[in-house]
């Protein structure tokens, strides 16, 4: 199976790495220091990628961030960074994907915790990783037409990180990364479409 794994060289990404590349053919593609190179707040970057990859089996997708801050001090261009990158970026791989992506193939997306359980200053994060699950749902639907899967893996505050993000996240048990890529091997590997595998 031929596998893209977008945001290949972050925490989550590196994990997905290791885990994928033992069985499978993996594409590592980041914005930098990576085989194949994207941006995505940038469509123009993305058809480049597909093009210059070609055909493929399966996409994760570990990469995107947005604005965090005190509401009171956010603007509309603050919200934009993250509608940018992680919503739309995510939304933009399966709109430019879904002509490249072999039959039975699948889309696994990331979103996360902040879905339903925000936290202070996170009120950008919360709104996109709630509108990338809406995308997931609505997707799926159009997508079964023709064979396509699709989900998203919306896991809570990793192990790895709880000690630089953890103050962000207070009462939150962080959870193992292995527990993290069950989800994702449970996306790409199995039969499931249109789901938020939650890991929290």
């Amino acid at each position: 199976m031929k596998i893209l794994i977008v945001g290949a060289s972050g925490t989550i990404g590196s994990h997905l790495c290791r885990t994928f590349e033992k069985d499978h053919e993996v594409v590592k593609v980041s914005r930098k220091n990576s085989t194949v190179t994207a941006d995505l707040t940038d469509s123009t970057s993305l058809e480049a990628m597909f093009a210059h990859v070609g055909s493929f089996d399966a996409l994760i997708c570990a990469a995107g961030g947005g604005h965090m801050g005190p509401f009171s001090q956010t603007t509309e261009e603050d919200f934009y960074k993250g509608i940018k990158s992680k919503m739309m970026g995510q939304i933009n791989l399966v709109l430019y994907g879904q002509k490249f992506i072999n039959p039975r193939g699948s889309f696994t997306l990331t979103t996360g915790i902040l879905s339903e359980d925000p936290i202070r200053n996170g009120s950008n994060l919360t709104t996109i990783n709630a509108a990338v699950n809406g995308f997931v749902l609505a997707a799926a639907g159009e997508l079964s037409g023709k064979g396509i899967r699709i989900n998203a893996v919306s896991p809570g505050l990793l192990q790895d990180s709880a000690e630089t993000l953890g103050e962000y996240f207070p009462g939150h048990t962080p959870v193992a990364a292995g527990k993290v890529m069950d989800a994702y091997r449970k996306s790409v590997l199995g039969m499931a479409s249109g789901q938020i595998i939650k890991v929290y």
